[in-house]
């Protein structure tokens, strides 16, 4: 593994995979959160389902978190070794006019996105790990009979978007996963050879991936904020 990534393709090959991974969690991500507005009940069972189910909790979210942090320093990674080649390539060319807004700033959408992974993470996982592992009441994770006796799902989050200036925040993280994922989708696909005839389906799939899901998101952020 550690030879693969001291070569710029094996690197790049290896954030591409990373990439595809996230990509799957927030499609399935975005799947679950899109049931607090179509059948709060359906949502609080799935939720409970993914929160409690050893295989998710003791061996999937050790690999997401692990696919975060290594999507992340990757990232960081290539655009320190890449820089000084950049600006080389930038002095003898236009770099705007071969290169897209949201390519050369790939690098400052990441990291507000991880610091918007770290306010998400602090509003939602963190109190549920509380909850389940320190605290060690569980009785009411989906009970909503049961007053402040554990964490329940659908009214945390109702409860976590009622102030705007948190659902304004989330938007915002949302516009900026969308202009990352413009970008990286094509990009993760360029990285692992995928330049064929299929390559035009693939870019379509990838804008509306890139739009569809992040808008998504903002719609169920604003709408728990204004119908409760």
């Amino acid at each position: 593994m550690s030879g693969i990534l001291n070569s710029s393709i094996g690197r790049k090959f290896a954030m591409a995979l990373s990439a595809f991974f996230l990509m799957i969690f927030i499609l399935q991500h975005f799947a679950i959160n899109s049931l607090s507005v179509i059948n709060p009940d359906t949502f609080n069972e799935v939720s409970h389902f993914m929160g409690t189910f050893w295989v998710i909790q003791y061996l999937l979210q050790p690999v997401l978190i692990l696919g975060v942090i290594f999507h992340f320093v990757m990232g960081f990674v290539l655009e320190i070794k890449n820089n000084k080649a950049r600006q080389i390539s930038y002095a003898k060319n236009n770099g705007a006019a071969n290169s897209t807004w949201m390519s050369r700033n790939m690098i400052w959408s990441g990291g507000f996105i991880l610091v918007f992974l770290v306010i998400h993470f602090i509003d939602f996982w963190i109190p549920e790990i509380n909850t389940k592992y320190i605290a060690g009441d569980m009785s009411g994770l989906i009970d909503p009979n049961v007053a402040d006796s554990g964490y329940r799902y659908y009214e945390e989050l109702v409860h976590k978007f009622e102030p705007i200036w948190r659902v304004a925040l989330y938007c915002l993280g949302f516009i900026f996963l969308a202009l990352h994922l413009l970008h990286g989708f094509n990009s993760a696909f360029q990285s692992v050879g995928a330049n064929n005839k299929y390559t035009k389906g693939l870019k379509g799939f990838g804008k509306f991936y890139a739009i569809v899901i992040p808008v998504g998101f903002i719609f169920i952020a604003l709408f728990h904020h204004f119908s409760h």
